[in-house]
């Protein structure tokens, strides 16, 4: 786990993270967004997911690398959102987090190669999160999932 430079205690370099990640969630549906705002959203994304770095757990980590991920889809930027759903993926199976957090790495991983038109990969990584979403409890959860998974079809 890095160690932060800032000197700030546990709980609020957690506060600070899920602060962050929810503004970025905010601007992210903000229709009418301005480039200043496509900057806020990404530097908020990148400083969320580095403070979940310091002071949360693998989920945290996970779920922080599929913001990024999203965020870089959102901006039409293909390589840097494979790469954080590569890396969302990889927390996900390396921290055994369940079919919701693997389900939406899978997630992230075809809406990143819907950009540059793969459609066998986005079919197979499409293919992959169902089949999480299938496994999921939570109904809450498994419709977050599902929704984002018909958003690409």
């Amino acid at each position: 786990m890095p160690v932060s430079p800032l000197q700030l205690g546990h709980d609020e370099e957690r506060r600070l993270a899920a602060t962050l990640f929810n503004h970025v969630w905010d601007l992210m549906e903000k229709p009418d967004r301005s480039a200043a705002d496509d900057d806020e959203m990404l530097h908020g994304a990148h400083a969320s997911r580095y403070h979940w770095g310091v002071a949360g757990e693998p989920v945290h980590w996970a779920r922080g690398e599929w913001q990024c991920s999203r965020v870089y889809a959102v901006l039409g930027r293909f390589e840097p959102a494979l790469h954080h759903a590569g890396r969302c993926l990889s927390l996900a199976v390396q921290h055994g987090l369940g079919p919701f957090d693997v389900g939406v790495a899978h997630e992230a991983l075809a809406r990143s190669y819907r950009m540059v038109g793969d459609a066998a990969k986005v079919a197979e990584h499409l293919a992959l999160g169902r089949a999480e979403a299938a496994g999921i409890i939570d109904a809450d959860d498994r419709a977050i999932l599902d929704a984002d998974l018909a958003s690409l079809t």
